[in-house]
């Protein structure tokens, strides 16, 4: 895992484990192959800067929401750290909602494939710098959002990102360090068959309240990616995601912006072999949650509450200072 291919071809679906007869596994497009019933978000991604390792689908496969395995590539599946920021997040097609919809992001995303073939990313988590976000989009959506304190630096064509997740005391805060160099853009036809299946994702899944999936689709433009070099790379946000630690030069690309709609969510069929127990169960904390919005948005069970007083830094006085520099 420690060299990663220059080209590799994308497998056919039945080389997928677990393709299911008659759910055929879309294929890696360009544009999305599902237009949007209507617009629930808009945004904009900037500076998009992608890191991608190789990683065995078995260590992947039970981060997945139920009725997701892991895709694959070549017969490895893949982990990727991506820092951007956000721009004009907002609902439907009107504008992104003022100062709380422009923000930074890192996160730690993998890739599966649902029983209807729909290829997505499931996040394992997402890092922002706005606590507004992370509170709303865990209640909503149940995506895994954690709030850090974030930084970003451009001088010339280098690009350093930097996180540190905040924590309360006593608890460890995972972060990262990322420095590149941009380069010049990628032509459509020079486009590495790898590359396509990393960034051309139409959706995304997360798991519901109630342990069922959830799919979220959205539609972009083509991705404008370039070439991009890594110059420093320090982070330990994989491995608290609880996958190895990686290894090896990652696959590095770069894009300087993409402006993005998400349609509706629609649920997966409920996974066979729930007991008539385990479904009240599901059903019960789905309604509790419902009716309380603190425990619905509630992002760690020990410690919240700490983590609410907080002063927005994530280095305490007299605690160490942190083997990267902040933001």
């Amino acid at each position: 895992m420690s060299v990663v291919p220059e080209s590799a071809s994308v497998p056919d679906d039945s080389s997928l484990p677990g393709a299911a007869p008659g759910a055929p596994v879309e294929s890696i497009t360009p544009l999305s192959p599902r237009p949007l019933r209507r617009t629930v978000l808009s945004q904009a991604w900037l500076e998009v800067t992608f890191l991608h390792w190789p990683i065995d689908p078995a260590l992947v496969a039970p981060h997945l929401p139920p009725g997701v395995r892991p895709d694959v590539h070549d017969g490895v599946t893949w982990v990727g750290l991506v820092p951007f920021g956000m721009r004009g997040l907002g609902f439907g097609r009107g504008p992104g909602l003022p100062w709380v919809g422009d923000f930074l992001e890192t996160n730690v995303r993998v890739y599966g494939v649902d029983g209807r073939g729909r290829r997505g990313v499931v996040f394992l988590t997402l890092e922002c710098e706005r606590l507004l976000p992370v509170l709303g989009s865990r209640a909503a959506l149940r995506l895994p959002y954690r709030w850090a304190a974030m930084g970003r630096r451009r001088e010339g064509r280098e690009l350093t990102w930097t996180s540190r997740r905040i924590t309360p005391p006593g608890v460890p805060a995972p972060g990262s360090l990322i420095r590149v160099g941009v380069g010049e853009p990628i032509r459509a036809g020079d486009l590495d068959p790898l590359d396509a299946f990393l960034t051309a994702r139409w959706g995304l899944h997360t798991r519901w309240h109630d342990g069922s999936t959830l799919h979220l689709p959205n539609v972009h433009p083509t991705w404008p990616l370039h070439r991009a070099e890594l110059l420093e790379c320090r982070e330990d946000l994989i491995a608290a995601c609880g996958l190895p630690a990686p290894v090896g030069t990652p696959r590095v690309l770069f894009a300087p912006r993409v402006d993005v709609r998400f349609g509706p969510p629609d649920r997966l069929p409920p996974v066979p072999g729930a007991t008539p127990m385990e479904k009240r169960a599901n059903h019960s904390r789905a309604r509790r949650r419902a009716r309380n919005l603190a425990v619905r948005a509630r992002p760690e069970r020990e410690g919240f509450g700490q983590l609410l007083s907080g002063r927005g830094s994530c280095r305490r006085p007299g605690s160490p200072r942190p083997p990267w520099p902040g933001p």
